[in-house]
């Protein structure tokens, strides 16, 4: 579309509607982890790392594509190999100075991944400027390059506190870690309502004994 119908309201519009999807609908997330470079030990020569240092993790919302596993069949038995694609939103990154490399690592779940390439996955109406997603390619890594304990959610069969997530709560850019553009130009008011939230209820109905306030209203 012409950039005479699409100027910077059209584009936060367009990046506040996918952040509403993402943050307050959704409720997807990685925990992204930086491979500090200067605190690590580089080979000289391979220039890698066998014993990588990181920041402290990131929370991080987006969107996952969930790609089956790989079975590989080697002198020691099968192995299986999970691929995994994630996008995340570029003005949530651009918000909170989050510069997301290649050779970083995430968790989802309870693996951790290895980011094999970033790129722009689509940008908006053909203008080269407005990014709409950054789409990572990543491969599940072996827990001797990141030696962390997954966080939750990770898998209903353990019995870890955070292992099933029983509680989610809307940002509607009222969150020090999101920012909806709109009502910060003032274009637009705040939201009326408070963000709702999902908790538990006291009671006891589900696979872990958790009930939710979800069903308050049956």
């Amino acid at each position: 579309m012409a950039r005479l119908f699409i100027g910077q309201r059209e584009a936060d519009f367009i990046s506040d509607i996918t952040k509403e999807l993402i943050k307050d609908v959704v409720g997807q997330k990685i925990y992204y982890y930086t491979v500090r470079e200067d605190l690590s030990n580089v080979h000289d020569i391979y220039e890698e790392s066998i014993h990588k240092i990181f920041n402290p993790p990131v929370e991080v919302e987006c969107l996952i594509e969930w790609q089956p596993s790989v079975v590989k069949t080697t002198r020691f038995g099968q192995e299986q190999l999970k691929k995994i694609i994630a996008y995340l939103h570029p003005r949530d990154l651009i918000d909170r100075n989050i510069d997301v490399k290649d050779g970083d690592y995430f968790s989802y779940g309870d693996n951790f991944y290895e980011i094999t390439s970033v790129f722009t996955d689509q940008i908006a109406f053909g203008q080269v400027e407005r990014v709409v997603s950054i789409k990572l390619n990543a491969i599940q890594t072996r827990i001797e390059n990141i030696n962390k304990t997954p966080l939750g959610p990770t898998n209903e069969f353990y019995s870890d506190k955070d292992a099933i997530q029983t509680t989610f709560e809307q940002q509607r850019g009222l969150t020090e870690t999101d920012k909806r553009q709109l009502v910060e130009d003032k274009v637009l008011e705040a939201p009326i309502g408070k963000a709702r939230k999902v908790a538990p209820d006291g009671t006891e109905r589900s696979l872990n004994g958790i009930g939710s306030s979800f069903y308050g209203d049956d």
